[in-house]
């Protein structure tokens, strides 16, 4: 059933924010972030093969150990997005936003009337019947996260009409898609890089959204903070489970 999101509880305190990418899709990789401390996972359903079935067994996953759902779907998909937030996610992270046209479908497909025009079922998210669908429609338009991912040129260059559109969040930044499309990958850290991300975040501040950044060298969790960013997907759990595998094992050289 629909709870209250703490990690927009937390948020609102003023408190910092860390999530995790999943990319090993197992429920209890899942509850096993949980009870590590993250805030938030990401459930990656645009890379990975992951059948909708174990994906609503992830989102329980999450519920059981207190760490907030998300799920990254393939695109601007409305279906998609709607089957995400039917399963129960607490939100919807959206890849490759480009314009202001596009994050208004997203919130569209993502927002019940009459901030959007998502369709109505009942089921696991009302808690088959327990929570009325009147008090489900206030609280999914209330408590669910619609995050978006700026990923290109392009998108950079509408970020002012993007984080406009009422009914976004977060914006995510993707700075390996964008150093792609910049022609500068694999080097996240290149100048071109940093100055569209700065754009991005500022404007985000400005709008009253929260910029998530993904630190990926020493020194950019600090400077994020000191501008202002308390939203942060610290890494990826297959990297990091690879690493420390990695690490482990040469430990044990002689």
């Amino acid at each position: 059933m629909l709870g209250i999101n703490p990690v927009k509880r937390r948020l609102d305190r003023g408190d910092c924010v860390y999530g995790v990418l999943n990319s090993v899709p197992t429920p209890w990789l899942v509850e096993m972030l949980g009870h590590a401390g993250f805030d938030f996972v990401v459930l990656d359903m645009e890379h990975l093969s992951v059948n909708p079935e174990t994906v609503e067994h992830m989102i329980r996953a999450a519920e059981c150990a207190d760490i907030t759902p998300l799920v990254r779907v393939t695109g601007v998909d409305a279906g998609a997005i709607q089957r995400a937030l039917d399963a129960g996610a607490m939100g919807v992270v959206v890849p490759r936003v480009e314009s202001a046209e596009q994050a208004r479908e997203v919130v569209a497909a993502a927002r019940f009337h009459p901030l959007g025009r998502r369709g109505i079922t009942g089921g696991r998210t009302t808690g088959f019947g327990r929570l009325s669908l009147e008090d489900y429609l206030a609280r999914a338009n209330d408590e669910l996260l619609v995050v978006l991912m700026i990923e290109s040129s392009l998108g950079v260059e509408n970020i002012d009409s993007i984080v406009e559109v009422p009914g976004v969040d977060w914006i995510l930044e993707g700075a390996m898609d964008l150093a792609h499309n910049l022609g500068v990958a694999p080097d996240t850290s290149h100048d071109s890089v940093r100055h569209a991300l700065k754009k991005v975040a500022w404007s985000c501040t400005r709008a009253g959204r929260h910029f998530c950044a993904i630190p990926r060298a020493k020194g950019q969790y600090q400077n994020w903070r000191e501008w202002g960013v308390r939203t942060f997907l610290v890494g990826e759990d297959r990297g990091i489970l690879f690493r420390r595998l990695c690490e482990l094992r040469s430990s044990f050289e002689t």
